[in-house]
């Protein structure tokens, strides 16, 4: 069973937005049974793609002058700080303690950050930017 189910619900009609949240999504349901080699692959795959689907959002939100930029900014900054701290567990071997942050955090994250921040985000960025 997937941790997030991809529909059309995530979709937030900016297609820079949703393809790089759809490639996350696919990341992130890759994990949880994946052989420890092939974990730390992916989830360091996934660690790259979120910092740059954050930065290529970010240069949206400045294009559009989004006025709540340094908000979703510092919640970027703060879950690249987690997934920098996960990579750091997994060059510890603590692959169960990695498992359990894609189970139990990151996966109840992204469907949060989504349904909030990106949301307005999107809304905001379709009005002003087509």
């Amino acid at each position: 069973m997937p941790l997030v189910e991809w529909t059309d619900e995530l979709v937030v009609g900016v297609p820079a937005i949703d393809n790089a949240h759809r490639e996350f999504v696919d990341l992130l349901n890759a994990l949880p049974e994946a052989p420890p080699e092939e974990f730390r692959r992916l989830f360091a795959r996934l660690a790259e793609h979120t910092r740059e689907h954050f930065a290529e959002e970010e240069q949206l939100m400045e294009r559009s002058a989004f006025p709540v930029t340094a908000v979703h900014k510092a919640e970027h900054e703060r879950v690249l700080a987690e997934l920098e701290e996960v990579l750091q567990q997994l060059e510890r071997d603590d692959i169960e303690g990695a498992r359990e942050y894609v189970r139990e955090q990151l996966s109840a994250w992204f469907v949060l950050h989504r349904n909030t921040m990106d949301y307005v985000t999107a809304v905001h960025i379709q009005r002003t930017l087509g």
